[in-house]
């Protein structure tokens, strides 16, 4: 089949390589100059494990096998990447039971190597940790993540594909062999399209003159600031908080090289801003001393914004990744996906084959 992808970030590029490995003529539509400028440039770069996730859930399928398979890839495409572990931790006996019931969850997703631990026992792992518990989770990693859309760009054009940059669309419409497309005012003929547009995917489903406008989820936007922060690493591991509305709490991360970061924070947003307030360090600070109480004054350093596109807001239980494909809506070769936020980055191979199963199957 002749497939169109829409959208060159990490679950775009993942879904057009799987494609083009089994045979499909595949071509991206990228409306930027760049791959991955959008939500997968501006991420914490985390291989998550699994446990935030409602078993059953796509979030928690597709991030339990995605991080399997994002390993393998990662070595045998020679990505840099290391396990470095998480350590989500209890700073109050009254978070005890969240933390709980991650293990629970993440037992039931298939989470390897979960174990509880008291205050001390965490300690031991990081010594200039506070916390009464702490959920270690010791498959959590990170990864360069630049450099694994590179290669998946790479795997993409080896099988035969190719990205289309500065590739706007305006019209999808429905034909007797297909779909015809409007890209910069031309329209071209493809027998399947495939919306992975990220934060432009209602968009991009609004302009399918065939699909019903009352599928398109409402879009919420979520913007998350990071801080960095000076001086030597503290820590080793990555260390989060017990989870918060919308979101997993103001976390310890790690780069590659060791420099520590922070964030993202939850921040209810209408519009794409991607800078960072300088003024919000007070309340990082407030929030990483729970859990690093000799956090030093006058480290926090502004560093970048990322935007989630949630499909859920303010006091509503978070949604699960939502793919919409001729199953659902009765399209044949058109699928949807909408709301893919975290653990996109970490779900992405998994989603790929996912993706190319509903529609090739249709």
């Amino acid at each position: 089949m002749d497939i169109l992808v829409v959208g060159a970030g990490i679950v775009g590029l993942a879904v057009a390589r799987a494609l083009a490995r089994r045979g499909h003529a595949v071509i991206v539509a990228e409306a930027e100059g760049a791959i991955g400028t959008g939500i997968s440039a501006r991420n914490s770069e985390v291989i998550h494990g699994g446990m935030y996730y409602p078993a059953g859930s796509l979030r928690a399928r597709h991030c339990v096998a995605g991080a399997a398979m994002l390993a393998a890839f990662c070595d045998s495409h020679g990505i840099a990447y290391r396990r470095c572990g998480k350590l989500i931790v209890a700073t109050a006996e009254a978070e005890c039971d969240a933390i709980a019931a991650l293990k629970a969850r993440g037992d039931a997703n298939g989470v390897p190597g979960l174990a509880l631990l008291d205050g001390a026992e965490a300690r031991a792992l990081e010594p200039n940790l506070a916390c009464v518990a702490a959920l270690h989770a010791p498959g959590t990693g990170i990864v360069d993540s630049h450099g694994l859309m590179l290669a998946l760009q790479g795997d993409l054009e080896d099988a035969g594909g190719a990205i289309a940059f500065d590739s706007r669309i305006t019209e999808i419409a429905r034909r007797p062999e297909g779909w015809s497309v409007t890209v910069n005012g031309e329209a071209l003929p493809f027998e399947a399209v495939v919306n992975a547009a990220g934060l432009e995917a209602q968009a991009v489903a609004g302009a399918v003159e065939a699909y019903p406008a009352a599928r398109i989820p409402r879009q919420v936007l979520a913007k998350g600031s990071y801080f960095g922060c000076t001086g030597r690493p503290a820590f080793s591991r990555l260390i989060y908080p017990a989870p918060v509305e919308g979101g997993l709490g103001i976390h310890l991360t790690l780069d590659l090289a060791g420099r520590m970061r922070f964030g993202p924070d939850v921040e209810w947003v209408e519009t794409l801003d991607y800078r960072v307030d300088p003024a919000r360090a007070d309340h990082f600070a407030r929030a990483i001393r729970r859990y690093w109480p000799g956090l030093p004054d006058g480290v926090l350093t502004p560093d970048y914004a990322g935007i989630r596109p949630k499909l859920t807001g303010p006091g509503e239980p978070a949604a699960d990744f939502r793919i919409d494909g001729p199953a659902e809506h009765g399209l044949p070769g058109l699928v949807h996906l909408f709301g893919i936020e975290s653990p996109g980055l970490t779900s992405s191979l998994s989603l790929a084959e996912d993706v190319a199963d509903r529609l090739v199957g249709a």
